[in-house]
């Protein structure tokens, strides 16, 4: 049967229930389920506009429902296909057929239970191309032909929405675990376990125009604030107090700009305690005070972890306030004991997390938090044995990362605090409303893997995170004294210097021991991860970076109100500003860092010079030399070890030099 209900198109066959409605400019809600009713899940998407307006046109074998630049036909026997506003086929369900017996929406029931396992088949254009989806590490541009997994990692993450260059955002409204799967012959979305199907799709006739109906759906980023747009210094891990500030003094004392400098994980007395060891951390206000005065944020990192030896360990058992396993021993992660893991989903967990940070954390001055282990990170990933408050991790488990950035995000505001950023491993749809900086992972130190971070840091973008950024250098390994390492970590800083956040962190060799026995000197440390580390040559490329990327705040500010407002990337894929150039939805190793910037950093050892396309239809100069090239060409551009190749889009005036 087929009806209306307001600006709502409903289907309903045996005991499946559709609808079809509007949700924001040029977009469709359409959910389904075969249970009693259709729920209102919030998962990313923000309540339905107040202004949402629909056509619905109902014939007598089909029925259609128009909002603005897409429209959707639904058949009696319950097919959907998707147009734009010319009359073009951007997605269609397949269809059901007598030898195959299944179509486009297949609920196959878990006996004995409420859930299903769900299949939502599309069928394929060989020729589009897709982008999004989150972080993985397979290295691929364009999406067409890849199997994603529906589920966090340390270094993946999923960020279920896809950009098509036919001219269609689809979100798949789900965290449930699952896969995505875009073959050449169909395109298919599966969960395992879930209770209703649940999607968004909007039309739009640029990839900005999708990417800004997407970000007004989901949320966009507060605005950053000052202090996050230099430079940040990290490594594994400061020890003392004491360290730590010296690595800022010194700072100070060579007059190289420092925004914000960090303490990572076991500063703390036990996994779960969430306060400063003061064996090595005395003084956390005066710390934080004398670093305000040098105009240096501190950061902490904040784990997820509850060791059973914590001090909060028995309450938050009692209350339910830790992550369950439903058969075994509750350990959901090892490291120097047995941990389970906050429960973000459960609201007042999060209240009670954010009362000890408050307390131990925020009332010092601390305003930035790392909240890491934030997939979360499990020591197996059955997800089949773990229970959130709001259900089985199968169902829900993808929610995790936003829940906990949430929880920071909800007790910062409520401190009066709005322009809020803290640094995540993970996120999911909507992650982006709540302050989350993404970053990649615990990735290997290698030309090849840096490459992979390019590709992975756009597809961020297009999945709807703005702020994104790696450790420069990798994580794991790099010998300072290694020339090899030098020279990759001189072309990883370079890059750095124009991803949205500028961010030098690793697990440097060789390794520093533990300075005690308990708490916080139960960890030892990686080596010299400072500017300085790397000999003067890299030392004098890397300052002049850090000056550049001074230089350049004023364009930053702007970038990052343009992401605040309209939800635009910093950084971006060419064919994001350049979508009429067939050529630029083909380069995957170099992007635009705002309009008028592209950028094309050195990905392979020992290269000099690379290729770089221009875009069509804008001139672009060399700022090192002046030149001006017109656009639709390949040109080679120079590449001393010194210098990243850069071009300015239309005679843009930026202080590069």
């Amino acid at each position: 049967m087929l009806r209306a209900d307001h600006d709502r198109l409903i289907h309903e066959y045996d005991h499946e229930k559709l609808w079809i409605e509007p949700w924001g400019d040029h977009a469709l809600r359409v959910r389904a389920t075969c249970g009693e009713r259709i729920a209102d899940d919030d998962w990313a998407l923000l309540p339905k506009p107040a202004n949402s307006q629909a056509i619905i046109d109902i014939r007598e074998d089909r029925a259609s429902i128009t909002n603005g630049k897409i429209r959707a036909e639904i058949t009696r026997d319950g097919r959907i296909t998707f147009y734009n506003q010319n009359g073009e086929i951007l997605l269609q369900e397949c269809q059901y057929t007598y030898q195959l017996k299944y179509g486009g929406r297949e609920f196959t029931p878990h006996p004995g239970s409420s859930d299903y396992e769900l299949k939502v088949r599309f069928e394929s254009n060989p020729k589009e191309k897709l982008f999004g989806m989150g972080q993985y590490q397979h290295g691929f541009f364009n999406l067409k032909g890849c199997m994603l997994e529906l589920t966090h990692r340390n270094s993946q993450v999923s960020v279920p929405f896809v950009l098509s260059s036919l001219g269609y955002g689809f979100l798949w409204h789900n965290p449930a675990i699952g896969r995505a799967s875009f073959n050449l012959n169909v395109t298919e979305w599966s969960a395992p376990s879930t209770k209703q199907m649940d999607y968004w799709i909007v039309a739009g006739d640029t990839p900005a125009e999708i990417e800004e109906a997407y970000a007004a759906a989901t949320g966009k980023v507060p605005m950053m604030p000052e202090y996050a747009m230099g430079f940040w210094q990290c490594k594994l891990r400061y020890r003392t107090q004491e360290e730590l500030l010296e690595v800022a003094r010194e700072y100070k004392r060579r007059n190289l700009p420092l925004s914000v400098i960090v303490v990572d994980f076991f500063h703390w007395t036990n996994q779960g305690d969430w306060k400063f060891d003061p064996a090595y951390w005395p003084d956390p206000k005066g710390m934080v005070e004398e670093l305000r005065q040098m105009g240096v944020e501190l950061m902490v990192s904040v784990w997820p972890t509850v060791q059973t030896e914590s001090e909060n360990y028995g309450r938050m058992l009692e209350r339910g306030y830790l992550l369950r396993s439903d058969r075994g021993v509750r350990t959901q992660f090892q490291f120097l004991g047995q941990n389970a893991i906050f429960d973000a989903t459960h609201p007042e967990a999060r209240a009670f997390l954010w009362s000890i940070i408050r307390q131990n954390y925020y009332a010092h001055g601390i305003r930035i938090f790392w909240l890491d282990e934030a997939e979360p990170e499990l020591a197996v990933y059955d997800h089949d044995n773990y229970r959130y408050h709001i259900g089985s991790s199968l169902q829900v488990g993808n929610i995790y990362p936003a829940r906990y950035s949430q929880t920071f995000y909800d007790g910062m505001r409520a401190e009066g605090q709005t322009e809020i950023i803290n640094l995540v491993r993970a996120a999911w749809a909507g992650s982006q409303r709540y302050g989350a900086l993404v970053w990649s992972g615990d990735i290997a130190s290698t030309f090849e893997v840096f490459r992979r971070q390019v590709r992975a840091g756009l597809h961020m973008a297009i999945a709807g995170i703005p702020w994104w950024t790696t450790d420069i250098g990798g994580f794991h390994g790099g010998n300072p004294e290694d020339p090899a390492f030098r020279e990759l970590i001189i072309r990883w800083f370079q890059y750095g210097a124009f991803c949205p956040v500028f961010r030098l962190h690793g697990d440097r060799i060789p390794h520093q021991p533990g300075t005690g026995t308990s708490g916080g000197g139960l960890c030892g440390s990686g080596g010299p991860n400072e500017v300085w580390s790397y000999g003067e040559e890299a030392y004098e490329i890397m300052a002049n970076y850090i000056h550049l990327r001074e230089r350049l705040r004023p364009y930053i500010r702007e970038l990052m109100r343009q992401a605040h407002e309209k939800g635009t990337p910093p950084m971006r894929p060419l064919f994001y500003d350049f979508p009429h150039d067939p050529a630029c939805w083909e380069v995957e190793d170099a992007y635009m860092f705002g309009p008028d910037l592209l950028v094309a950093p050195i990905l392979h050892e020992g290269a000099r010079s690379r290729n770089v396309y221009l875009p069509a239809g804008s001139s672009w100069t060399d700022p090192y030399t002046g030149e001006t090239f017109p656009g639709g060409i390949t040109v080679t551009a120079d590449a001393p070890l010194a210098r990243i190749p850069l071009f300015l889009k239309d005679g843009a005036k930026l202080p590069i030099l």
